[in-house]
């Protein structure tokens, strides 16, 4: 099969708040049809979708209660093949999100397991029972806060859910479950996706003697706000069999040439896991949210990059600094600059010049940041359960601003999240062909990334620095790149040796002699010309 996806760059589009095109304040699948021209003009490789699936939306998609068939509020399977075939004409590829460690309570399939314990679906979902005191088998705590567990009458038993009491758990110690879930991926792979992204991808198995989750090993300081952070999860998710079941989605794969990608959601040994999980074999690459944390140190940065490859050199990493999940980099990492614009900048150099693949959320290139939301505007169960922290997840998908029209373009009714003025002034029509701006300076590194055989595929080799400057060579020999990057609003300079004057996408990078000065936030992209050294 072809390796596209190997160092490819995925834009990730939200349905909801991406454009509407029929005026109910809510994006849909005609609405991403009409902007994929922005896609293929930015110059990414691939786009995946957030869940538009049939749900009651209690999770905004993530609650699926039919796998094969689209929500009225997205539109339809005639929309979904009009956008793929748009997608495929301007040379997009196409990877769906599936949801497939739980489902909606709503879904058929759950309304019947839970009738008696006799029932042809009794054992498709995590059913147990009490223990003699009337509490639940373990100590298994939900992402969404509270026990995992949610007592149902009817049986006179507990079922498992990882996140809502609405989204109960899959049983994929049985193997029929495993049959259904292959057949989803086959109906959308027979529809033309090019791929999946898979959610929660180590969560599908849990412990079935329901051993209890021991308090997390760090030392903290206090209570976290969502205590799900207090405990390690050996034994509710990342159970051997995970990999065993990776191995037989691939297969699947492999028939129709699809790539896939893993959400790794884990707080212990994540990169570690990233590198299980895309052995050979298993899924062709994987992310966690590591780099999506307030950290913009350059040892930070290296060691995860680093560590990736060492301990997985046959394993394929994808990038990402922002999500639907979290805290867009712009806002997290603001006390890193003095501009918001410069900031966003390098962070774009920075991530498009690191060794893996790369996913790019909706909005980051605008500069995008966070919208500072009262309680009265949420609609995520995550920020409303653990107001006022940690943060929830409607900061970051407010709708994507294209113009400076009433609601930035996205709609021409009030949209579901508001466009507030901070975001409204970050619009693609103010940016689009404006010198400097973030959107063309986006436009630029990812023309430069995708000119480069280095950037796409070459080794990364770091160097000792101090900091606040990253330093690493992509490649070796003819064609190779140093990349520097002063992670400071404070100039610096270093002395160079074996490079010729910065090209491409750099930014605020000046080359006299062999000083080369980095400016606050500067990206520098050196071609190679002989044995490197830098010094500070």
């Amino acid at each position: 099969m072809s390796d596209w996806w190997r160092g490819a760059v995925t834009y990730q589009v939200y349905p909801r708040s991406f454009q509407d095109s029929n005026g109910d304040g809510v994006g849909d699948l005609p609405g991403i049809t009409r902007r994929l021209d922005h896609l293929a003009g930015l110059g990414v490789d691939a786009v995946w979708l957030s869940p538009f699936f049939k749900s009651p939306m209690k999770d905004m998609g993530y609650d699926v209660s039919d796998y094969c068939d689209v929500d009225p509020v997205f539109g339809t399977l005639a929309d979904f093949d009009a956008m793929i075939a748009r997608a495929h004409e301007l040379g997009l590829k196409v990877i769906i999100d599936q949801v497939l460690s739980h489902t909606s309570d709503q879904h058929p399939f759950f309304a019947e397991s839970r009738k008696d314990r006799l029932n042809p679906k009794a054992d498709w979902y995590v059913w147990a029972d009490p223990k003699h005191d009337g509490m639940p088998p373990c100590n298994w705590l939900s992402v969404f806060g509270g026990p995992a567990w949610q007592w149902d009458a009817r049986r006179k038993q507990y079922y498992l859910h990882n996140f809502l009491t609405s989204q109960p758990d899959l049983n994929y110690h049985n193997p029929a479950v495993q049959d259904w879930a292959l057949e989803v991926m086959r109906f959308w792979l027979e529809r033309g996706v090019d791929g999946f992204r898979f959610d929660t991808v180590n969560y599908f198995f849990h412990d079935a003697l329901y051993r209890d989750d021991p308090a997390d090993y760090r030392v903290k300081k206090e209570p976290e706000g969502n205590p799900y952070g207090m405990q390690y999860h050996i034994f509710s998710k990342n159970q051997p069999e995970n990999l065993l079941w990776m191995e037989r989605i691939r297969k699947l794969l492999d028939e129709y040439g699809a790539a896939s990608v893993g959400e790794m959601g884990e707080a212990h040994h994540a990169i570690r896991m990233m590198g299980e999980y895309t052995a050979p074999g298993r899924l062709h690459q994987c992310y966690s949210f590591e780099l999506m944390g307030y950290e913009y140190e350059a040892a930070f940065f290296r060691e995860k990059v680093e560590g990736f490859f060492k301990g997985a050199p046959n394993g394929w990493p994808m990038w990402a600094f922002s999500n639907h999940d979290v805290v867009r980099h712009a806002s997290r990492w603001a006390k890193h600059g003095d501009n918001i614009g410069d900031l966003a900048k390098q962070a774009a150099s920075l991530l498009l010049a690191f060794e893996g693949s790369v996913c790019l959320w909706q909005g980051e290139e605008l500069g995008q940041t966070d919208t500072q939301l009262d309680f009265e505007e949420l609609t995520d169960p995550q920020g409303i359960n653990f107001w006022p922290e940690p943060i929830g997840r409607d900061n970051t998908r407010t709708p994507m601003v294209w113009d400076a029209s009433p609601h930035g373009g996205f709609s021409t009714v009030k949209p579901w999240l508001p466009v507030k003025p901070e975001q409204a002034a970050r619009h693609v029509a103010g940016q689009a062909g404006a010198q400097g701006s973030v959107l063309e300076h986006y436009r630029q590194v990812l023309a430069f990334r995708n000119g480069s055989d280095v950037l796409k595929a070459g080794k990364s080799r770091f160097l000792d620095l101090p900091e606040p400057i990253l330093g690493f060579v992509r490649g070796e020999g003819e064609g190779a790149l140093l990349c520097l990057f002063n992670l400071s609003p404070v100039a610096l300079s270093v002395t160079v040796a074996g490079v010729e004057a910065p090209t491409g996408p750099s930014i605020h990078a000046v080359l006299q002699g062999d000083r080369l000065t980095l400016g606050p936030n500067a990206a520098a992209f050196l071609p190679v010309s002989g044995t490197v050294a830098v010094h500070a």
